[in-house]
């Protein structure tokens, strides 16, 4: 079974940075792409951001520009470093890796940008 981590969460100033890695139980290069989603409180999950296999990273349009995806592959993790978060960040940070036969989830972490 393919396990997901988050971890890194916590409080974290406007204008301050925080990094998020997500440790993957298996080779990184066994799945298309891992991903980094959120859930806002009282809205859906939103994509933040992406890497596939062939390094190719994607963003959401709100992190574009203040989020940087990377991965570490002698350590089959994948890292969300956030820049310049604003307070409308807060939400509970997941990663998603994906398959042919389906997505694998972690728990989550929790980020709060306050002052």
């Amino acid at each position: 079974q393919v396990q997901l981590v988050e971890s890194g969460g916590g409080l974290v100033q406007p204008g301050g940075s925080l990094k998020l890695p997500c440790a993957v139980s298996e080779n990184i290069f066994n799945f298309n792409a891992i991903h980094w989603y959120r859930r806002i409180p009282g809205k859906e999950r939103d994509f933040v951001a992406s890497i596939n296999v062939g390094g190719r990273e994607r963003y959401g349009d709100s992190v574009k520009d203040r989020f940087t995806i990377s991965r570490n592959s002698a350590k089959n993790t994948v890292y969300l470093q956030m820049n310049s978060p604003k307070p409308e960040d807060t939400a509970v940070y997941y990663c998603k890796a994906n398959i042919l036969s389906g997505d694998y989830w972690g728990r989550g972490t929790q980020v709060t940008v306050s002052p």
